[in-house]
């Protein structure tokens, strides 16, 4: 089951990781070929196997998804015989992937200089709460931590109510998106001959603070504070807002500029409305932003969603209906762009690779599976462990695979 197609068939990925930031950065990789062996503890496997609603198999369904296109092994790194495998690994690989707390390699003996003595052009993404240096390193950190210290919750809400984290762990996933791209980075450096291997260091606050991006310049630079506006754009710049149509089904209307705006307001309340002086510039939309919300949300209260929507696009403004999961699986545009994906024998659908790319396409080839170390004889074998040698590190609970 070794992937041999893809723009990164020729890249071994060692992914350490577990429960989402590490896996999923592993899973990105993996859907562009490239061979990403995860390791397991022996007996426990990764906390992400039970962590979500069960498919019709009784595998989890969040496991199926970012352990897809995966080889499982088993492996207790820990040991003197598992510490061998591991080094075989690295010899043999591009990248390591780790999630950690700080100094859980280094206290088992593979700090990156070992790592490095092992393999000088790896490539190691470290993956931790707070990173590996600053006074809050050996702190305990999962994803809502850097929600909350990257600013995006305190944004994230209405004024007059808590703050908010979102409906999915954004700071894991994102962390896991920022890790792709670090990898894909030092490995350029690698092969341009610019450095050797190297260390990627992610703090899970960092990649949404640096996506944010306009409340660290907003502060600095104009002096303004951000805080949670509801459902309105960052400082109430131009016309947003979502709105529950006649049919009960809720539409998101936004605007990114005074012209887009007026077009906004044409669509709900006619051409002498929006020719108006005031909304001329962003400014004035802002000294006024009350009464547009009103009115845009009085006009697509009057209309079915798919009504309003088509109003406004009519207009060229834009708007859209807010999706439940139902509603994506059954959208033509999703669909027409592949973006819904599966393998043959089962069921559970997920979201495919992205980005698009028009020679060397990402693939689904498989799902992650349930048996734990499903490819450990398979891997060792390549590594130059013979058959007898692989029973002996199966019995003495280095090595795990499924029985025979």
């Amino acid at each position: 089951m070794k992937l041999t197609d893809g723009p990164l068939s020729d890249l071994r990925v060692i992914e350490m990781g577990h429960v989402i930031a590490a896996p999923m950065c592993g899973a990105l990789l993996s859907d562009f070929g490239a061979d990403v062996i995860k390791i397991e503890r022996p007996g426990q496997g990764d906390m992400l196997r039970v962590l979500s609603a069960r498919a019709k198999d009784g595998v989890g369904v969040w496991w199926k998804t970012l352990a897809r296109n995966k080889r499982l092994v088993a492996l207790d790194w820990k040991t003197e015989d598992g510490r061998e495998v591991l080094r075989r690994l690295v010899e043999n690989a591009q990248v390591l992937i780790e999630n950690f707390r700080p100094g859980v390699l280094e206290r088992a003996g593979l700090a990156p200089e070992v790592l490095h003595g092992w393999n000088p052009d790896l490539v190691i993404v470290r993956i931790s709460g707070y990173g590996q240096t600053g006074p809050r390193s050996s702190w305990p950190g999962f994803g809502r931590a850097g929600e909350a210290m990257s600013g995006l919750a305190h944004i994230t809400g209405f004024a007059d109510n808590a703050p908010m984290h979102p409906g999915f762990p954004a700071a894991d996933s994102t962390t896991g998106l920022m890790a792709a791209y670090g990898a894909m980075m030092a490995l350029h450096a690698v092969q341009n001959g610019s450095a050797r291997g190297q260390v990627v260091d992610l703090a899970i606050f960092e990649p949404l603070l640096r996506l944010i991006d306009y409340h660290v310049p907003t502060r600095t630079g104009a002096g303004l504070p951000v805080d949670r506006n509801g459902l309105q754009a960052p400082n109430s710049y131009a016309p947003a807002g979502v709105f529950r149509a006649r049919d009960g089904k809720w539409v998101t209307i936004s605007a990114g500029s005074a012209a887009t705006g007026r077009r906004l307001l044409e669509a709900a309340g006619g051409k002498e409305w929006a020719e108006q002086p005031q909304f001329q510039s962003l400014d004035g939309f802002a000294e006024h932003m009350d009464e547009i919300v009103d009115r845009l949300g009085a006009f697509v209260a009057q209309h079915d969603a798919q009504k309003a929507i088509d109003i406004f696009q009519a207009h060229d403004a834009v708007a859209a209906m807010v999706y439940d999961v139902d509603d994506i699986l059954a959208d033509p545009q999703i669909a027409a762009r592949g973006d819904i994906v599966g393998v043959e024998g089962d069921d559970t659908k997920v979201v495919g690779p992205v980005p698009k790319l028009d020679k060397t396409p990402g693939r689904l080839r498989w799902l992650g599976r349930r048996e734990l170390g499903a490819d450990s004889r398979a891997v060792l074998e390549e590594l130059g462990y013979d058959a007898g040698k692989i029973d002996k590190l199966t019995e003495n609970g280095t090595v795990a695979e499924p029985k025979r």
